[in-house]
Parts: structure tokens; sequence; C-alpha cells
């Protein structure tokens, strides 16, 4: 079995490869669009133009609840407004890479709002409705997403039909060698979008149908039996593409409890990690499953040359100059994985990879950097 360097540097070597096809190489990703607010929370400022941001949740709870009866006031700082929604950042990162990318979403409609006018500009763009927005704020162990998303809540197979003419859909459906579906959370409306699109792609054997990568974006809100449902619905897609469903370590729990399935296992249990993914994927019959939570990742892989499993782990930094966006970099390095005919240890090194650049330099790697990334790849730090 090669180890995590050879694996990195063999996927370095595929990649470098696949640069002259990666620009005839159409994808279509939807469907939310936000405008992120990238913010700290003040603990102590002791100027104007200084201040030490909060370091933790953890701390930043503890100081909630000690206003618990009483009040509080918090100093929000915006360190940066940018395009957000997991699609577009996925999207994005799908555009770094060369791809040829198209964008069906809630990027401003009718007038593309101005936050998504450079993106826009660079994928063939498909406005549908007016984004959300998210305040994203951030600390050295994780972040939270508060989100206004009045705009994207309606966004349904009715709308994207009002907005782009059937013809140009299923021209954009047909010719497309992978799909992502992004924020089945946040889009109560977007199952018909889902059943609408993949009826158009045309039936192929299984080595020709696209790959479709589903993110469901933190689930927890939903209703388990709204959840069992969208994860059996991506069974009856299995016919003409081939599935792959993305989940962070919780996302994977809560999708087992809801199929009835068990537990999922520990963040830094490899054997366990993969024995999560197949379960889930043996489960719904899917083409495959990735559990990736922020120290590496495992994927189950079944095709045509049976089961393909394997555990990776990523360039891990406890201090990322950038967070969100992460998950949605490594979703996007994945399905270029499986673009650029990787296995399924490649795939979850293309991940990784393109996860860590993006939270060490706050963007996504261009493909040649991204290359060169994995072939020197940090350890975890």
């Amino acid at each position: 079995m090669p180890d995590r360097q050879q694996t990195a540097t063999a996927a370095a070597a595929a990649l470098r490869a696949f640069a002259t096809k990666a620009p005839q190489t159409p994808v279509l990703i939807g469907f939310d669009g936000f405008v992120d607010s990238i913010i700290r929370v003040v603990q102590k400022r002791s100027d104007v133009d200084s201040f030490t941001p909060m370091p933790t949740i953890r701390a930043f709870g503890e100081r909630i609840l000690a206003a618990d009866g009483k009040s509080a006031n918090f100093e929000f700082v915006v360190n940066q407004e940018k395009l957000g929604g997991n699609g577009p950042i996925m999207a994005n990162a799908m555009l770094e890479a060369t791809l040829r990318v198209a964008y069906i979403g809630a990027l401003g409609r009718p007038n593309v709002h101005g936050i998504f006018a450079e993106f826009a500009r660079r994928v063939e763009a498909f406005p549908v409705c007016d984004p959300g927005f998210t305040d994203a704020v951030e600390f050295g162990n994780g972040k939270l997403m508060l989100g206004k998303y009045a705009h994207v809540a309606n966004l349904d197979a009715d709308m994207v039909r009002a907005a782009i003419p059937e013809d140009d859909l299923r021209e954009l459906v047909v010719r497309s060698r992978a799909f992502g579906f992004t924020n089945w959370t946040m889009l109560p409306k977007c199952e018909s979008v889902y059943r609408m699109l993949v009826e158009m792609i045309p039936e192929r054997s299984e080595a020709e149908r696209p790959y479709l990568f589903v993110d469901f974006a933190d689930p927890a809100k939903r209703e388990d039996d709204d959840l069992a449902g969208v994860c059996r619905l991506l069974s009856t897609f299995e016919s003409k593409a081939r599935v792959v469903l993305g989940l962070n370590l919780s996302e994977a729990g809560q999708t087992m409890g809801v199929l009835g399935i068990g537990e999922a296992a520990g963040a830094t249990d490899a054997d366990g990690l993969i024995a999560t993914a197949e379960r889930i994927r043996a489960e719904l019959g899917l083409h495959g499953v990735v559990v990736h939570p922020r120290e590496g990742a495992a994927a189950s892989i079944h095709g045509g040359s049976g089961l393909d499993a394997a555990h990776f782990r990523g360039p891990y930094i406890q201090e990322p100059r950038l967070s969100t966006g992460a998950g949605d970099n490594f979703n996007a390095g994945f399905t270029l994985g499986l673009l650029a005919g990787l296995d399924a240890a490649g795939c979850l090194a293309c991940g990784t990879g393109t996860s860590g650049f993006y939270v060490r330099e706050a963007r996504s790697p261009a493909l040649p950097e991204l290359a060169r990334f994995l072939a020197d790849l940090p350890d975890p730090a």
C-alpha cells in the first residue's frame, strides 16, 4: 500500500496529465448563493486599530452564558466580505482548476449582486433569484454560520425553468461530466430541481455516466424524515449518474441515525471512518460516500472494478487563515480527482490538498499550485 506522500505525489502527476483536458471538461454546479461576511469577535480591544479576538467557540459561549438574565455587548469586526454559499465556493475552486464551469443559483435576479459580478463573468452563469446573507463568525477551533436566507428558501424547479429556456437547460445537463448539488439544508424546495435535472441526463453505461457530488451542508436543523427522504431519493439517481455523497463527521452520524444503521466512528479512527463511509454507501446503493473530519478523510467507492475504500491524513493546520469554505474546496478537489480518473486515495489527496491549500492561503489553488502542494504535502500542524 502506498504511503501518504507516495499517494499525494501520484495524485499530483495525474493532475498534471489531466491539465490539458480540464478546460474541455464541463461541470454544472448549484444552487445557493450567499454574501459572506467573515467576522471575528473582539475579546479585548487595546486601541482603535488593535484587538485580541475571542479564541474559541467555548470562550464565546461562556461569555454568552455569563450574560444570562443580564445583558452583554459583543463587537463583531468584519475582516472580509466575499462571495459565499456552498455552490459558488465549490464552483470557484473548480474554476481555479480550469474546468469549464456552469452555475445555476442565487446570484441575484434580475441583476447579479455585485459580490458575484466577477464570478458571473468567469462561469457560465444562470441566476435564478437573489442571494442570501451569512455572517461567518470564525474562531481558532471552528466557526458559527449565522444565515439569513429568505431569498433562497423558495428556489425550486419552476424558478429554474422561468430563468433558463428548456433547450438551454437540457444542453447544460447533457454535456456535463460532473454535477455539484449543494446546500440541501437551506433550500427546502431544491429536491424538485434535483429531480428535474437528473431526468434530463441521458441513459448511459455506468462508466460513461456523469458524477453527481451531493453536499447536504449541515442538516441538523432539518427533520429526520426529510433527511432520510433525500437520502433515499439519491439512491434513485444511480441509474443516471454516479452519485457521491460528501459528509463531515457530524453529518455522517446524523445520516446513519436517520437510516437506522448505527453510529459514526471517531474522528481519528481511520478504519472506523472507512467503515462509516462504506456502511452508508452500501445502505443507499450509491457509487460513493466520503466522510471528512478536519484531520483527514475516508471514502468508499464502488464501481465496475469493485470496492475501493481508503483513508487519507490531510495537511491539517490548527490556525487557518480562512476556514469558511474549506469543506466546499474539499468537495471541489475530490470531484476534480474523480474527473482525472484517480482512485479513492488519490481523490482524497486532491480533496484534502485543495482544502489544505485554501485554509493556508485564503484562496483556492490553481491546478499547477495544487499539483505542487501535493508533490510536497505538508504534515499536519
